[in-house]
């Protein structure tokens, strides 16, 4: 059998707990497969997020392997916490010496992850590659960009996220693969946690800066939110939380809070709700997933695709255009083509990937 690869996967917030999660599986079942390049995986969680409901919960609840090691780093401003990243990673890929560094998706992160890795001259593969929201006024934005310049190699989960690559000039080490999250639903929704709600209800999740930090926007999204026909359920994020508190912004109405739930809740609640209001990217997609129509309070979106199927609609943070959504999004969603992310085998194709460059 060929020498072990060793992978350093970075981790740091809860969608890339969730991605590495099926990655992580489909790499032990290479394993044990003895197909002649088994990969020696080694977990680093920069502690982006450090609210035990936020990250401990995941890798508990989803049999995560435990991080080798955690940075620690928590909150603060971009600049503070991506420097500490990179000193902390940094002296993790000098200890361990991987041959590839694996990143997820579009936070610090990644980003930090990528830097620290080329600048040893290791390579680095970034998982939900080519995503563009064309706003550069969002650190996610500024953070995929980069990330994907550092990378060679690229794993798109659609083929428009591919086509932009392509259109900045990046084509070499790219490959549409489909989108883990799929994996993740398909694998975890046997064991969603069904939520003691009677009659219907909407979810919701509110947590990036642009809608948090911006007070006109926070009241707006609230209000709407107060004023939706059936009661809707927003597990508070702790940024959300603390916006709230500063602002002294109470629920009323039909708004319900509640604590971050776990994943596996979290599908529960996706199982059965009418719809979905969310700023997040990941819950866009889950709720396609699960046949729900969903209102993203931004102006843009990254995950195009589910606007041009009909099942997203982008409304802002304006009170009226949430409120004007909320008779769409209660309309059942007309049966869309799935395969617009793959079929539930990303976590695979990714993983040949990984093997066909160790082996190169």
């Amino acid at each position: 059998m060929a020498t072990a690869r060793r992978i350093l996967t970075i981790v740091g917030a809860r969608p890339q707990f969730v991605k590495a999660a099926v990655v992580s599986r489909a790499i032990a079942r290479h394993n044990q497969a003895a197909a002649g390049c088994p990969i020696e995986e080694i977990i680093l969680h920069t502690g982006q997020h450090y609210d035990p409901a936020m990250s401990q919960a995941f890798f508990d609840e989803m049999e995560i392997p435990a991080p080798a090691a955690n940075l620690g780093v928590g909150s603060g401003r971009h600049g503070e916490t991506t420097g500490a990243m990179l000193v902390g990673i940094e002296r993790e890929i000098l200890a361990r010496k991987p041959d590839r560094v694996l990143v997820y998706g579009d936070t610090n992160s990644p980003l930090a992850g990528a830097l620290a890795a080329v600048k040893l001259q290791v390579p680095v593969a970034h998982v939900e590659a080519g995503l563009r929201s064309f706003n550069r006024r969002m650190p996610e934005e500024i953070n995929r960009i980069v990330t994907d310049r550092l990378s060679d190699l690229l794993f798109c989960p659609s083929a428009r996220s591919r086509r932009w690559l392509e259109a900045e000039g990046i084509s070499q080490g790219v490959h549409e693969v489909g989108d883990v999250m799929a994996d993740a639903v398909l694998h975890y929704r046997n064991r969603a946690i069904l939520p003691a709600i009677q009659g219907s209800f909407a979810l919701a999740t509110l947590h990036r800066a642009e809608n948090t930090d911006d007070l006109a926007r926070l009241k707006g999204i609230l209000a709407a939110l107060a004023d939706c026909p059936v009661p809707v359920v927003l597990p508070l994020h702790p940024r959300t939380r603390k916006a709230m508190e500063r602002e002294r912004l109470a629920a009323a109405g039909f708004l319900r809070l509640c604590e971050p739930l776990s994943y596996f809740s979290l599908l529960g609640h996706l199982e059965r709700c009418a719809f979905v209001v969310t700023d997040s990217g990941g819950l866009q997609k889950e709720a396609f997933f699960f046949g729900k129509r969903c209102i993203t309070v931004r102006d843009e979106t990254e995950w195009v695709e589910l606007v041009d199927c009909g099942a997203n609609r982008l409304v802002g943070a304006g009170q009226e255009r949430i409120r004007e959504a909320f008779a769409w999004a209660r309309d059942p969603l007309p049966l869309a083509t799935r395969a617009v992310y793959g079929r539930g085998d990303a976590a695979e194709r990714i993983v040949a990937l990984l093997v066909g460059a160790a082996r190169a």
